[in-house]
């Protein structure tokens, strides 16, 4: 399977269920917004300013490259199992057509070389 790392330097930023996205967001290469009853969890680059008392940055995305199939099980259980047994920690977002695990910028060669040893290509 092949992988690519994103060129991006991200954040997680956590706001009110209530509050509005910032209109920069949509502006952006890449971003994904996730809204519960509880949250509104926004990932954007690292250099989009949004207020918020509450942000994880020095993030870094891993696509897995292609369409993957719904009929495909366990490709994200697999690689965040590898990476947890490196004691690497993962933040997924999925897509329709793929998923994206960001590690932070200080894990990132670790993840990729244990990626590698355990058979996954970057491009």
């Amino acid at each position: 399977m092949e992988l690519k790392i994103l060129d991006n330097k991200l954040k997680v930023v956590k706001l009110k269920p209530n509050e509005i996205v910032p209109e920069i967001v949509y502006k952006q290469e890449f971003y994904s917004i996730t809204k519960t009853d509880e949250e509104l969890s926004i990932v954007v680059n690292e250099d989009v300013n949004i207020l918020s008392n509450v942000v994880e940055d020095n993030w870094k995305a891993i696509k897995i490259v292609g369409t993957l199939d719904f009929a495909l099980i366990g490709i994200l259980s697999k690689i965040s199992t590898i990476l947890a047994q490196a004691e690497i920690s993962i933040y997924a977002l999925s897509t329709y057509n793929t998923d994206y695990i960001l590690v932070k910028d200080d894990k990132l060669e670790k993840a990729i070389k244990v990626l590698e040893k355990n058979e996954y290509k970057f491009i």
